[in-house]
């Protein structure tokens, strides 16, 4: 399910924007929410991770540059305005795309393809080590967690165990922001999260996990996101 916003101060353009990106999920046949909003505040008020993100660079308050920036690249970005001479400062945050008022249909839905394409891309990131001369590659979202023991790292997936040396600062690197540190040697998939109890986190294999005190509240913190992520 995508989640898509639109951020437009100016009703009538946020209304037409609305359809078109509406028309856009219908045609190419993706179950989407879309969320509108009128000012940056009220967009970085929202709890919702949103995949996509239409975002008007002028707006009252807050700038568009700046929410982008907030966000922390969470979501890709397709910036829309009137003005050209911002097009530079948008793709060096790495927006997917820059788009002048009016906008047509046909310029949005490349924009939107653009960053659909973004996203299939992400999900598609694999973990990629060397063992015994033998390079093994492991997608992401297979991975339910890492941990480490003896300078070994031991990969959890669906489908088994692998292993090899390397230290859990190592493997952090090479994971994305689905993965959460929730001791110092362990990292676990957030999209294999199941429940919680009693400071355990629960996996998808059945698995339990210990949550360090510390990182107690962060990881409720992140659960909830990313359960509402999920679901809305």
């Amino acid at each position: 399910m995508l989640k898509i916003a639109i951020c437009e101060d100016e009703k009538y353009i946020l209304k037409k924007l609305f359809e078109k990106v509406e028309k856009y999920t219908k045609e190419k046949h993706l179950q989407a929410h879309i969320h509108t909003y009128i000012s940056g505040e009220e967009l970085l008020k929202e709890t919702i991770n949103f995949d996509i993100v239409l975002l008007d660079m002028i707006l009252p308050g807050i700038k568009g540059l700046e929410v982008a920036k907030k966000l922390c690249n969470k979501s890709s970005i397709i910036f829309i305005t009137s003005y050209g001479e911002y097009a530079l400062d948008a793709f060096e945050i790495d927006a997917v795309h820059y788009l002048l008022k009016p906008v047509t249909q046909e310029h949005l839905y490349s924009a939107l393809d653009r960053a659909v394409y973004r996203l299939e891309q992400a999900d598609n990131k694999s973990l990629i080590f060397e063992k015994a001369g033998k390079t093994q590659v492991i997608p992401l979202h297979d991975i339910l967690y890492g941990e480490v023991f003896n300078h070994q790292i031991y990969i959890h997936t669906v489908q088994g165990t692998y292993d090899y040396p390397g230290t859990l600062n190592g493997l952090e690197k090479e994971l994305d922001e689905r993965f959460f540190r929730c001791h110092r040697s362990v990292i676990l998939n957030m999209r294999h999260i199941v429940g919680q109890e009693k400071g355990m986190a629960m996996i998808s294999n059945g698995d339990k996990l210990f949550v360090s005190r510390r990182k107690q509240a962060e990881f409720m913190e992140k659960l909830l996101q990313y359960l509402k992520k999920e679901v809305i």
